[in-house]
């Protein structure tokens, strides 16, 4: 009897073995699979994240300089108000006066630029916190061919003609009839910032130009036209624009 119990153990110990530690092989396979499709996903909002917090520390030195220079200004006015009483009086020169009024104003004129940039620091995350939602609501209702999506940041067209870089030439053409020169292409395929993004730039080119201006609007333009799809950027975005140009082709999706 002991050699039929040994036999039954083994028997059944192993299929017991087999049984537990199927499901978890399978389950560990599926969440390695879900880390790595998560994985540039959680890389894009990390870079999102970044970007914002070092936006408000420059807005806090910002702050600090902003009270400085309204200290200065308090100053400046205080001395230019002396020297107008004394050059009333007869006791400095129109001169000396002069330079206190030009105080007064570069003071002024500090404020005015250290608010502003402050104003910038603002937009910036404000349109980083629209661009994240733009994204994700991107990645759930993918455009039709020929629609055009416009945000603060950009514009992107879908189009109907499959575009490759040996097409590259055409719009290089178009460009140099209406301008008469070269189209200024920063990155032809795929470039080393893309690779570090781990975005799939094999098949599109980026132009140096702003969509804002009139290169820019006659080149979208003629991409139109044409059905070539684009992204136009206005302004950077962590993780998918260093700043202002035109991608010619399909989004680049992550790797």
């Amino acid at each position: 009897m002991i050699l039929p119990v040994i036999h039954w153990v083994r028997s059944y110990g192993l299929a017991l073995f087999v049984g537990v530690a199927l499901p978890i092989v399978v389950n560990a396979e599926a969440q390695t699979k879900k880390l790595k499709e998560t994985r540039p996903a959680n890389e894009l909002s990390q870079l999102h994240e970044e970007f914002i917090k070092a936006t408000r520390e420059y807005k806090t030195s910002l702050a600090k300089l902003l009270a400085i220079y309204e200290r200065n200004l308090n100053r400046a006015e205080e001395k230019l108000a002396q020297s107008q009483k004394l050059y009333a009086e007869g006791l400095i020169s129109k001169n000396q006066l002069a330079d206190n009024e030009t105080a007064v104003a570069n003071a002024k004129d500090k404020i005015i630029e250290g608010q502003r940039q402050m104003a910038n620091a603002d937009a910036q995350i404000a349109g980083t916190l629209v661009e994240v939602q733009a994204e994700a609501q991107m990645a759930k209702t993918p455009l039709r061919k020929g629609s055009l999506l416009r945000t603060t940041s950009y514009i992107r067209y879908s189009g109907a003609v499959t575009w490759a870089l040996s097409d590259a030439w055409k719009v290089q053409r178009f460009f140099l009839d209406s301008f008469k020169k070269q189209l200024p292409v920063g990155v032809f395929g795929q470039g080393a910032m893309h690779d570090r993004w781990r975005l799939d730039h094999r098949n599109a080119m980026d132009v140096s130009i702003h969509p804002d201006g009139p290169e820019g609007q006659l080149l979208m333009s003629y991409l139109r036209s044409n059905g070539i799809s684009f992204l136009a950027f206005r302004a950077a975005i962590p993780g998918t624009a260093t700043g202002p140009h035109i991608h010619i082709g399909r989004p680049s999706h992550r790797f």
